[in-house]
């Protein structure tokens, strides 16, 4: 979060102060919808257990559920012909188009109805399964399917068929007042599709296909264009297989019951999903799991018309002051257009994401974890967002463009390859809700800064590039293990590191660099060794960084991708009384990723400062060991070993990085 609206972010309570990745099974999270509806409570359905077993204690499918030979279970069959139907077999009955099956069975549906209607009403709420082989329904006033009554409808898809229901723009009700039906396929019952063939769907009225109880998919090869939303499940939506396209002008895929924990949910097992939504890509009131599958996900027409700039992030407290007029303070309601999003949690096991949303990416009103995956995200506001935890055990991570990259009141990384470009800050552990998206309360920022906010890294490899501050903790820092490597900020309004409260280094290799205005390096608390070093002009983006010990074996070869000042090095080779040389320029032979070269032969350099640590943090210089005092710009707190606002004693004056004044060469070496 940038500093300098810091001082105006209103102090919210965490709802979970918990180091793990996710709240433990019996927290909970109030949501508010932006229309000023009563808040709820939801407990996380998470907790501690992975992904897949999650989604197998809350779905459970049934031996129906999946495509078999229906041709051996005694099927009737009705012929579509234009204006009527034929039947051939019992359990149904034909009158003006309508075709009304009123007893369970299996019943094989092919031909043209111009229309009409296929209507399951059966009292004894026994299971129905329609055979779509071949058929094509359409009807100019209603639902072209509608499921009254049953216990189960099942829509299997004959492999080699194509199947089209195409509903129109205004429909005549029964009973105006339920708005029911309101798809082209509309139950009122459980739904479940599948086999190997084609469906094509068209909700000119609002959605494409909705049960107001469980919606499940097995199979099929499902198309679906709709005004408003594409699949909907009231109480579970679950897919598992199949290959989904949907393109709707509100959500994509979604799962409505807000009312009850176990319930509203989207757990999808595996399948190809492609998603172009106006407002959400898949959206749950309660949660999201996934445990496999490929995703192309478009929402809100893409980042490029996201709606958060990251100038906002760049205000100060006075060009905020028209959010305290009482129409500010009114809440208002803000189209939500992010790609996956959940009220309670959001747990992701593996796949693949190709996701690009002009507003959050991954967004959890609560807890996120993503175990495993391969994800690349184009967002126009936060890359992943949790008000409450956000866990990374694993997988790929590409976030190329967002405001803010990561966000959640606690960030746990423990494993996985994750890289951040972002025009705010890179990794952001701020409490509250989701105060750098426009979605919510107008006049209520809703970040704190708290020690209840946390930022782990416990693994990995984390590469940042960001415009503000690389890693943002309103609160504390702590890394055990794993490669961080921030390409910070040029303005010194912001820092590649910046926090409130403490930095603990115990492991892992920490190689930052940014502006230095506001640079701040580790706590002098870390039991791990650190150095600052701040030189007098702006370093050029791409100048290396190498740091060697006293036998020439180099420890750290950096090459930040923007102008910088200040360099952050922590690595578990730098021991107390130990002499060290810092060098400049030149080139590697090692491999690169994300800056930081592994292996291969430094030489070349320019040899900027040799230096012995004696503490935690040794602040340097050009000319060498120096100590760190504090300043406040506005605000800032000081203290030994890197908080808020210190710089070295005798540095020169805010030279702004990105300016092109570079430092002269000083003792060149071959290495």
């Amino acid at each position: 979060m940038n500093r300098r609206s810091i001082y105006y972010k209103l102090v919210t309570a965490l709802v979970c102060t918990t180091f793990l990745y996710a709240c433990s099974p019996n927290t909970s999270t109030k949501t508010t919808t932006g229309t000023g509806a009563a808040t709820q409570t939801k407990a996380s359905i998470i907790g501690d257990k992975a992904i897949k077993t999650v989604i197998g204690g809350v779905v459970t499918y049934d031996k129906d559920d999946y495509y078999s030979d229906w041709k051996k279970e005694n099927p009737n069959y009705i012929e579509l012909k234009g204006t009527t139907a034929n039947l051939k077999g019992s359990g149904a009955e034909v009158k003006d188009g309508k075709v009304t099956i009123t007893s369970a069975g299996v019943y094989a549906i092919s031909g043209k109805l111009d229309n009409g209607q296929i209507i399951v009403d059966v009292k004894d709420k026994g299971t129905v399964k329609l055979v779509l082989n071949g058929a094509e329904i359409k009807n100019s006033n209603n639902a072209p399917i509608y499921v009254k009554n049953a216990g189960k409808t099942i829509i299997s898809l004959q492999e080699g068929t194509e199947n089209s229901i195409i509903d129109g723009e205004k429909y005549v009700l029964a009973d105006a007042s339920t708005d029911e039906p309101s798809a082209a396929i509309f139950s009122k019952d459980n739904l479940v599709i599948n086999g190997k063939g084609k469906l094509t769907v068209k909700g000119n009225y609002k959605d494409g296909i909705t049960s107001k109880d469980d919606l499940k998919i097995t199979g099929g090869n499902i198309l679906i264009t709709a005004v408003d939303d594409g699949l909907v499940g009231r109480d579970i939506l679950a897919v598992k297989e199949g290959s989904i396209t949907i393109e709707s002008g509100g959500d994509a895929v979604k799962s409505t019951n807000d009312t009850d924990n176990t319930k509203g949910i989207v757990a999808i097992d595996n399948g190809v999903f492609n998603l172009k939504a106006e407002k959400d890509g898949i959206q749950a009131e309660t949660a999201v799991l996934i445990a496999d599958g490929s995703f192309n996900i478009t929402t809100g027409g893409g980042s490029a018309v996201g709606t958060k700039k990251a100038e906002e992030g760049m205000k100060g407290p006075m060009d905020n002051k028209d959010k305290n007029t009482a129409e500010a303070n009114t809440e208002t309601e803000t189209e939500s257009k992010k790609a996956i999003k959940a009220s309670s949690d959001i747990g992701i096991a593996g796949g693949t994401f190709s996701i690009d949303s002009a507003d959050d990416s991954i967004h959890s009103n609560n807890n996120a974890i993503i175990e495993g995956g391969n994800f690349t995200i184009t967002s126009g506001d936060d890359g992943i967002h949790a008000d409450t935890t956000l866990g990374i055990k694993g997988g790929k991570i590409n976030i190329t463009k967002s405001y803010e990259g990561i966000e959640a009141s606690i960030v746990t990384i423990s494993e996985g390859e994750i890289y951040v470009t972002s025009s705010d800050d890179g990794i952001n552990a701020g409490g509250g809700a989701d105060g750098s998206s426009t979605e919510g309360r107008p006049g209520q920022n809703n970040f704190s800064s708290s020690g209840n906010n946390k930022l782990n890294i416990n693994g990995g490899y984390v590469v940042v590039n960001s415009t503000g501050d690389g890693l943002d903790a309103n609160g504390s820092i702590y890394m055990t293990k794993g490669t961080v490597v921030v390409s910070g900020p040029t303005s010194n309004g912001n820092g590649a590191l910046d926090y409130d409260e403490t930095f603990e280094m115990t492991g892992g290799l920490l190689v930052s660099s940014g502006s230095s205005g506001m640079a701040q390096g580790p706590s002098d608390t870390s039991t791990q060794y650190s150095i600052v070093m701040n030189y007098p002009q702006t370093q050029l983006a791409g100048t290396i960084v190498n740091l060697q010990d006293s036998t020439g074996k180099t420890l750290a070869t950096f090459a930040p991708v923007k102008d910088y000042q200040t360099v952050v090095i922590s690595s578990p080779e730098l021991k107390k009384g130990g002499t060290y040389t810092l060098y400049s320029g030149g080139k590697s032979t090692g491999a690169e990723k994300g800056g930081l070269y592994t292996d291969g032969k430094y030489e070349n350099g320019t040899k900027v400062v040799e230096f012995t640590i004696s503490n935690s943090v040794t602040w340097l210089n050009e000319s060498g060991v120096t100590t760190a005092k504090s300043f406040n710009p506005g605000g800032g707190h000081g203290g030994q070993g890197g908080p808020r606002g210190q710089r070295p004693s005798g540095m020169q004056g805010e030279n702004p990085a990105g300016s092109q004044d570079q430092v002269p060469p000083a003792e060149q070496s071959q290495q």
